[in-house]
């Protein structure tokens, strides 16, 4: 089988492996499609878990599995996460499915941008399910993703009416405008620097939005809420620039949700007066868990988020480097999906 195998961002080269063999609790997929995630082209993140085949936003089919397998059929069209919790640590009790050993020592094999993939059993008894007829390959492919924002809104757990900043309108962003929306927000404001994502913005609901190329994101901010600035903003650029200016723009009693890491050298400082006085609250996210899945693909099928809103790019496996090159220009693009014919 083909696969993509990615030895430094700028090293991305197509090779051929054995297909998989699963075991008894396992099953093998054929891959449809699998997105390109904004953490795949961050190189101080893929580059340290080189060499490896990128890609964990697979959907596909069940075409073998294990004499164990009892849930699946083959043809079966799937989602499966690339981590799954083993639902009986200490973590797992409290629902901090991402610190359970299991789900970090879990994975597909060996990762979604392949022509096949092999599910252990944990991932397929912990974290795969079928899709509902009415999603295709390519909503399955924002499943994952759209658990990630599911998770983050829920941390932060939006109240009706609230004013949401939503920082960096990639993607990611766009599922955070979507869902701000669905859950309840009063205001939904959004801000980035590419005119085209601007407006895809404001064509999902946004409104209002800042172009920080042109405009002070706090002024901006200040003057469409009259000074009350936002209860909720949402962090998505991967700087202590983005996270500092995002806390100068909570309201007294807000939070700031940041939704990706900062680089590894950067350090943030704050003063912890004003967090304390002003009842500030900083909320982190990182990835998702199974509850967040079936919620996220409930919101596909609910048409909330879909591949028709949200996909504008397709790359066969060939064209790989393309797509990730596409996706770390963060210019007139939202989401690159690799399609397998």
């Amino acid at each position: 089988m083909k696969v993509v195998r990615l030895y430094s961002f700028n090293d991305i080269r197509i090779e051929e492996s054995p297909v998989p063999e699963p075991g008894p609790g396992d099953a093998l997929i054929r891959t449809r499609a699998c997105g390109i995630c904004s953490g795949d082209v961050m190189p101080w993140y893929i580059e340290k878990k080189a060499p490896l085949v990128p890609g964990h936003e697979p959907a596909g089919e069940i075409v073998a599995m294990g004499s164990e397998v009892k849930i699946f059929k083959k043809g079966d069209r799937v989602f499966t996460h690339h981590h799954a919790p083993c639902f009986s640590c200490k973590y797992c009790k409290r629902k901090d499915y991402v610190q359970c050993v299991t789900w970090r020592s879990s994975r597909i094999i060996p990762g979604g941008v392949s022509e096949y993939i092999l599910v252990p059993a944990v991932n397929l008894e912990n974290d795969t399910f079928v899709l509902p007829e009415a999603l295709s390959f390519e909503d399955g492919t924002l499943i994952e993703p759209t658990a990630c924002a599911v998770k983050g809104m829920g941390r932060a757990e939006i109240r009706k009416g609230d004013t949401v900043l939503v920082m960096g309108l990639g993607v990611m962003g766009m599922i955070n405008v979507l869902l701000a929306r669905e859950y309840g927000a009063g205001r939904v404001i959004g801000a980035d620097k590419v005119r085209f994502r601007l407006d895809k913005a404001l064509e999902f609901g946004a409104d209002y939005v800042v172009d920080v190329s042109r405009n002070d994101l706090r002024e901006e901010l200040r003057r469409i809420t009259a000074g009350d600035m936002a209860e909720l903003v949402i962090v998505g650029p991967n700087s202590v620039y983005a996270m500092e200016q995002g806390l100068s723009c909570v309201s007294p009693g807000g939070q700031a949700l940041f939704f990706t890491p900062a680089k590894p050298s950067e350090k943030l400082t704050l003063d912890p007066n004003h967090m304390y006085f002003n009842d500030i609250n900083i909320i982190t996210s990182y990835s998702c868990g199974p509850e967040d899945t079936r919620e996220a693909c409930r919101l596909i099928e609910k048409g909330v988020v879909s591949a028709e809103k949200l996909v504008t790019h397709r790359f066969p496996l060939e064209a790989t480097d393309e797509a990730f090159r596409l996706t770390a220009k963060a210019e007139n693009s939202l989401k690159a999906l690799i399609v397998f014919s």
